[in-house]
């Protein structure tokens, strides 16, 4: 009995050693998530999860993927626009890994490889176009930031759903300059309106003169409209009309 007890309370730590082991091992994956394995330094053919998945220690190790879309913000980049105008320029990459294996065994880490790739990408497609096609075209270079990064990342299993311009920093003498334009080109629409409001009244005129000179009573209407009108002010200032005709005849005498 003493040799059963020593034999029972040598067995006692390796069982509990064994356990700790065997819970070591194992490993429960998210929905959203798949475990890269290795095995003896050799990748698995497919990525284990998700659910419960067993990892025999210290022959096999687990790299643990998220498939979740990430979003990443791209720092301010300093752009020397095709204009030679100086800003800073952030975005926002949306990406997602599509092939787990391949973005851990194709790129060391793939996080920090897309932020530079987000970066480099953003100053040498903004650098090619104006400042003008910056501000008025964002969507268009949205569109060509997203399929360029993602033709780069789509060698490590990352696909870039969508890239957004946030926000563009403009120097202040551009901004003054931007608000001197804007000014310019608001004073040019009022003055073309008001020109064109010219236009429209000597074209009424014209026609008024061309009706009432159909008739001659018509003028002499007008001529009583007229006092009548400057009667309500209470005015003894009275207007006679002067015809042209009788002008250009004392002409002719003083001639």
């Amino acid at each position: 009995m003493p040799e059963a007890l020593n034999t029972l309370g040598c067995f006692g730590p390796i069982a509990f050693i064994v356990i700790i082991w065997a819970l070591s091992c194992i490993k429960v994956i998210n929905e959203y998530e798949r475990a890269v394995v290795f095995t003896l330094g050799k990748v698995d053919s497919k990525p284990k999860g998700p659910g419960l998945v067993i990892i025999w220690r210290p022959f096999q190790r687990a790299v643990i993927v998220s498939l979740r879309t990430v979003v990443l913000d791209v720092p301010s980049q300093d752009i020397i626009t095709r204009d030679n105008v100086s800003l800073k320029v952030s975005a926002v990459v949306y990406f997602k890994v599509m092939d787990p294996m391949q973005a851990i065994v194709g790129v060391e880490n793939y996080y920090y490889a897309t932020s530079q790739i987000a970066q480099t990408t953003l100053r040498s497609v903004l650098g090619e176009v104006t400042l003008d096609e910056l501000l008025a075209d964002r969507e268009k270079l949205s569109q060509r930031l997203q399929e360029i990064i993602d033709k780069s990342t789509e060698p490590w299993g990352i696909q870039v759903s969508a890239v957004e311009l946030k926000s563009v920093d403009l120097p202040e003498q551009i901004q003054r300059a931007m608000g001197k334009q804007a000014e310019a080109e608001r004073e040019k629409r009022a003055k073309i309106i008001a020109a064109e409001g010219e236009l429209l009244a000597s074209q009424q005129l014209l026609e008024a003169a061309n009706k009432i000179s159909e008739n001659p009573t018509a003028i002499q209407m007008r001529y009583l409209q007229t006092l009548a009108e400057i009667a309500t002010e209470k005015n003894s200032t009275i207007i006679f009309p002067l015809p042209m005709e009788l002008m250009k005849a004392f002409e002719k005498f003083t001639k």
